[in-house]
């Protein structure tokens, strides 16, 4: 069984991959024994590292499909193919919908839905030509599912996505399986900007049935399972991440005083 969650000699793709989420992903698969290559528009400070090896980094806008081609080709050619891919890049900062700009939706749909197509459609042609295939897992949000007030947007976007990596496990089989992660609130190192100091962390995470956010390994966890041989009849599926979910808020309001 521990053989199926072997990676050694896989090459594994995590955009985003040096920082919040990603970074949790990216050691993840660097502990199973996977080559983990990042991109980002910055480099991290400190590579995300395990068992002695550092993940890769390569300067990525990933909303510029000329140079999602250029870096598919250079993991090709550098490292021999592409196992994995993880569309984890993405996010949005608030803005109320009546008075946003078209230009800024436009941006934020970019990157959290039409990033991850474009570069899915670079790797499945690599993918498609090896024996082994590949897997694509997508990382989208509890906003996909829900309201999300403040980040429409955002949160449309990660609804594409969900139909979207159902659409692409169809498209693409046998050879490559597209799954979706919807992930629920993470603390990661920038918790405190959404959630305030660790009074206001502690109460958010008193909402959540289980108790806590998730921590980036979690998702880690979650897309090495998806990624993994133990998930090899798995495809166009959703698996949500979010421990438990929220408490209705009618709960609250029919016990209140």
């Amino acid at each position: 069984m521990q053989d199926k969650l072997d990676f050694n000699g896989k090459i594994v793709i995590v955009t985003g991959g040096g920082k919040g989420v990603g970074k949790g992903i990216t050691e993840r698969f660097l502990q199973c024994g996977a080559k983990v290559i990042i991109c980002g528009r910055n480099k991290p400070e400190i590579l995300p590292s395990a068992n002695g090896e550092n993940a890769v980094f390569f300067p990525l806008d990933v909303r510029d499909v000329d140079a999602i081609q250029l870096f598919v080709d250079t993991v090709v050619s550098d490292f021999g193919g592409i196992d994995v891919l993880i569309n984890n890049a993405g996010g949005a900062p608030a803005a109320d919908a009546a008075t946003v700009s078209p230009r800024f939706s436009e941006s934020i749909i970019r990157l959290n839905l039409l990033a991850p197509l474009n570069f899915s459609q670079s790797c499945n042609k690599v993918m498609q030509t090896q024996n082994s295939g590949g897997a694509i897992i997508n990382i989208a949000s509890v906003s996909a599912v829900r309201p999300s007030p403040g980040t429409a947007a955002y949160g449309a976007a990660k609804a594409g996505l969900v139909s979207l990596t159902s659409s692409l496990a169809v498209e693409w089989a046998p050879k490559v399986r597209s799954n979706t992660i919807i992930a629920g609130l993470i603390r990661t190192e920038q918790a405190h900007l959404h959630y305030g100091d660790e009074a206001g962390i502690a109460a958010v995470e008193n909402t959540i049935p289980l108790g806590r956010m998730a921590l980036p390994e979690d998702i880690g966890d979650a897309c090495v399972f998806l990624a993994s041989d133990l998930a090899a009849y798995i495809s166009g599926s959703t698996l949500t991440v979010h421990g438990g979910g929220e408490k209705p808020a009618f709960l609250n309001a029919a016990n209140a005083d």
